[in-house]
């Protein structure tokens, strides 16, 4: 059974957690969350196409093995940014990631999540 619809709702329901995250001034963990959008969405889309995608964490690795490119491949890019340094404290060169990943840079990666998620589910054709 294809379960793309589970990987879909997840994603909505985690962009949610994002969204409260950046209320709440958490950056880095909206930032990370907003990746984990992005790649639950993807993986919804590559199951919905009976598509055994590349194992990656990668967004952008993923949209190349769709053969996809401009705003989604611009908005996986932006995403992937966030993978490691959302989360780890030995990301960056000096600084934990709450002190290095700023509100704008959040906005940046939710705004990014929700571009991936409304332009597959008008794929898949979610309501």
């Amino acid at each position: 059974m294809v379960r793309f619809i589970d990987w879909y709702r997840q994603a909505e329901n985690d962009l949610k957690w994002a969204e409260y995250s950046l209320a709440g001034e958490y950056y880095a963990q909206a930032c990370f969350v907003a990746q984990q959008v992005g790649e639950k969405a993807l993986t919804a889309y590559c199951l919905y196409k009976e598509f055994d995608v590349v194992r990656t964490h990668s967004l952008f690795r993923i949209i190349q093995a769709l053969q996809e490119n401009g705003e989604l491949e611009k908005h996986a890019k932006e995403l992937d940014l966030y993978y490691i340094s959302g989360r780890y404290p030995d990301a960056f060169p000096g600084g934990a990631p709450f002190e290095m990943l700023s509100k704008e840079q959040a906005e940046r990666a939710l705004a990014s999540a929700r571009f991936i998620l409304e332009e597959l589910s008008r794929r898949m054709n979610i309501e």
